[in-house]
C-alpha cells in the first residue's frame, strides 16, 4: 500500500493484473507476489515485488507498518502487506508481462465513504453473489483488496 504525492495531494495506487489462465486474471491488486528464496523477510519481498512490477526502487520508499495478514482460498495463498510512503511524485514503469494499468487516486477520494459498494459478480465459489467492494474511478476492487484497503481507511482515519 503505497502512499505519495502527486499534483500537490496524496495518492495511493493499485495495479490490474495481465490476462492470464488463473484465478487472478485482469484483477485489481496492490503491488505484491511470492517470496523467493533471497527475500531476507515479507517486507523485504513486498519492496522487490514493487520494483519489478511498478518500477519504484526500495530506497523510495519508507515502510510505516505491517497490516493484518490475509489468505485467499481460490490460489491458497497468503499475503502480507505492508503500508509504505514516499515524499517524492513517483514514475511508474510496469513491467508489461505482470501489470495491464496503473490506477492512481489521491486518498481524498479513498476515504470518502461513498466509493463503499456491493457489485453482483462470478467468483471461484458461486455464481452471481453479493460482493463488496471499492468502485475506484472505473475499476471494482474486491476480495482480498478490499480487505486490505477496508483496514487501511480505518486505520488512515484514526490519524487524520
Amino acid at each position: 500500500m503505497l502512499l505519495y504525492p502527486k499534483q500537490s495531494q496524496t495518492h495511493l495506487v493499485l495495479i490490474q493484473r495481465n490476462s492470464y489462465p488463473g484465478v487472478h486474471s485482469s484483477q485489481i491488486a496492490f503491488p505484491g507476489g511470492k517470496v523467493e528464496l533471497e527475500d531476507e523477510s515479507h517486507q523485504h519481498t513486498a519492496l522487490r515485488e514493487t520494483h519489478e512490477e511498478i518500477g519504484i526502487v526500495p530506497h523510495q520508499i519508507q515502510v510505516v507498518r505491517a497490516f493484518t495478514e490475509v489468505y485467499i482460498p481460490p490460489s491458497n495463498f497468503m499475503v502480507y502487506p505492508f503500508m509504505g510512503y514516499s515524499l517524492e511524485e513517483l514514475r511508474f514503469n510496469p513491467d508489461p508481462e505482470e501489470v495491464a494499468g496503473i490506477i492512481e487516486f489521491p486518498l481524498r477520494q479513498f476515504l470518502d465513504d461513498q466509493i463503499a459498494t456491493v457489485k453482483k459478480m462470478d467468483t471461484a465459489y458461486s455464481q452471481s453473489i453479493d460482493v463488496p467492494a471499492f468502485k475506484i474511478n472505473d475499476h471494482y476492487v474486491w476480495g482480498a483488496t478490499a480487505m486490505m484497503l477496508s483496514e487501511l481507511k480505518e486505520t488512515l482515519k484514526k490519524v487524520l
